[in-house]
Order: C-alpha cells, then sequence, then structure tokens
C-alpha cells in the first residue's frame, strides 16, 4: 500500500504543476493589463508612465517562465505573493475565505452522499414500484436543471415569496440551507441513479439471493451484503462530484453573497489578479487530487480482490 501511494504522488505532483503552470499562462494571455486594473481600483489614473512603472514593481516585464519560477520559489517558502489589485498577502485573503467555502463544500459533500446513497438504495429495493419510478422521475428533473437556476428558483420562491429562509448571506445554519440545497441538488440526483443500478444489480446476484433465502432481513442483507459490494462505482462517481461541487461552488457563493472563495475568484479574474488565480488553482487542485488518491485508496479497502491483484502482481 505504502509503494502505491508513493506511485500516485509521484503521478500527482507532475498533474498539479502543470495545472498551475496553464492557470497561469491562460491568465497572463487574457486580454486587458492588470497594473492598469490596479491603478484604477486605487483611484490612480493609469497613464502611460504609471502603467509602465506600476508593471516594473509587479515583475510583469519579466519573461512568463520567470515569474512563474518566482512564484513557485514564494509557493516553496509558503508565500503565496501578494495580491496586484489589494497589494494584501494572498495567504490572508485566501485564509479570510476558506473556511466560508469549506463550511459550504462539505455540507453540499455530506448531503450529496447521504441523499444521493440512501435513496438510491431505497429505490434500488423497491425498482418497479410507485416509489420507484417517481424518484427517478424526480432524480431525472434535478440532474438536469442547472444549479444557478435552481438557486434562483429556491431564491425566488422560498426566501422571497414564503418568506422561510434568509435570501444570502452569511450567519447560522438557516443562511446555509438554500446554498446546500442549489450547490447538492444535481450531483445527489446523479448520485442516486448510480446508486439504484448498483443496488438492483447486486440485489440479483446468488450470494445475496442466498442471504435472503436463510432468512436474513431485507434491511440486513442490504448492508452486510448489497451495499458493501456495490460501493466502488459509487465511491468514484463521488470523487468525480467532488471536483464538480468545487466548480459549482462558485457561482453559487456569488449568487447568495456567501463570502467564500467564489466571490475572491471573480474579483481575480475581472482585475486579472495573478496571484489571487493562482492560489485558488493551487487549492482546487491539490483538494481534488487528495480527494481522488483517498477514492483509489479505499478501492483497496472495499475490494479485498484489489489488494490481493496488487500483492500478486509485486510478487510476479
Amino acid at each position: 500500500m505504502g509503494r502505491y501511494l508513493l506511485g500516485r504522488l509521484a503521478v500527482a505532483l507532475p498533474t498539479l504543476l502543470l495545472l498551475t503552470f496553464v492557470a497561469f499562462i491562460l491568465n497572463t494571455a487574457a486580454r486587458g493589463d492588470p497594473a492598469e486594473a490596479a491603478l484604477r481600483q486605487g483611484g490612480q489614473e493609469p497613464t502611460a508612465e504609471a502603467i509602465a512603472a506600476y508593471r516594473r514593481q509587479l515583475g510583469l516585464d519579466d519573461p512568463l517562465l520567470v515569474r512563474y519560477g518566482r512564484w513557485l520559489a514564494g509557493l516553496a517558502r509558503g508565500d503565496l505573493g501578494r495580491s496586484f489589485l489589494s497589494q494584501r498577502p494572498v495567504r490572508e485573503i485566501i485564509g479570510e475565505r476558506l473556511e466560508p467555502t469549506l463550511r459550504l463544500g462539505l455540507t453540499a459533500f455530506a448531503v450529496t452522499t447521504v441523499a444521493g446513497v440512501g435513496l438510491g438504495v431505497l429505490f434500488g429495493l423497491t425498482s418497479g414500484s410507485p416509489l420507484d419510478v417517481g424518484g427517478r422521475l424526480v432524480s431525472l428533473l434535478l440532474a438536469a436543471v442547472p444549479s444557478f437556476w435552481l438557486a434562483l428558483l429556491l431564491i425566488t420562491v422560498v426566501a422571497e415569496r414564503a418568506r422561510l429562509l434568509p435570501v444570502g448571506g452569511y450567519g447560522g445554519p438557516k443562511h446555509l440551507i438554500l446554498p446546500v440545497v442549489a450547490l447538492a441538488c444535481g450531483p445527489a440526483a446523479s448520485l442516486m441513479r448510480l446508486t439504484r443500478a448498483a443496488t438492483i444489480e447486486v440485489w440479483r446476484q446468488d450470494y445475496v439471493r442466498t442471504a435472503r433465502a436463510k432468512g436474513l432481513a431485507r434491511g440486513s442483507v442490504a448492508l452486510r451484503h448489497a451495499l458493501p459490494n456495490a460501493l466502488l462505482p459509487i465511491v468514484t462517481l463521488l470523487g468525480l462530484r467532488f471536483g464538480q461541487l468545487l466548480a459549482g461552488a462558485i457561482v453559487i457563493e456569488a449568487i447568495f453573497a456567501w463570502p467564500g472563495m467564489g466571490s475572491a475568484l471573480i474579483a481575480a479574474i475581472s482585475g486579472r489578479d495573478l496571484p489571487v488565480i493562482g492560489a485558488y488553482v493551487l487549492l482546487a487542485g491539490v483538494a481534488f487530487i487528495v480527494v481522488n488518491l483517498l477514492t483509489d485508496l479505499s478501492y483497496g479497502l472495499l475490494d479485498p480482490r484489489i489488494r490481493l491483484g496488487a500483492r500478486e502482481g509485486r510478487q510476479g
């Protein structure tokens, strides 16, 4: 297992470096001048002389590889640089916005997992029933609806007309409900459909029939025999859906005025604030790689045949 983990890390690190480099190039090639945007935001007249002086101060006149290498060197020291727009350390900006984003993202991920797997198993065990048919129709609708449209619908119906929950902002659990629902519904619907299909397939296997023939309770058979053997595709989809939640959180945070990384990233993209954009890409890449690494490692825990196959491969 240790050798496998090192091998996965050896692949993940170059992938992460390539991801940050591509993001750096894309933002460098984008239209507009970050020096001009920073001067305008600071209330200064962006004359040619002022822009040239500010570009020299920020090091924007250096070659691309030099700027990228300088950023990586700072990263190795734990320094993410300073924002072009606010001149604040990027580490402070990330630190202020990270907790709200984690709160929203992890809650949405938990809701996605519990609702998707729980309802998928329920509909799989009641395949063909009116409950199953209705659940499939609703899940198909939710999977097709964009998260931003669902967010606007929730704001209009639940917050403005019914006045049951706050329209937006950051605060207690009430402020968290609508963003989590908007963010989690689509991934949960997709996960539910996959879980249902996997449950139906496993439920028809001989070992499940044998367990049921022994007189074991239906719930016990589902939890102890069917679900563990259906988890491999479910865990794989969960790892992929984590990346979808990260991407969707940017839009959802902007709609609900949630003070997380999404609003900071949108402001950074508008002003071509490369240090902030690079830091966000780095954090998102690390999170996605770690989640997928944990997903790969979980295969060996869920299915002993994978561990045995890896061991036989090393012995051979």
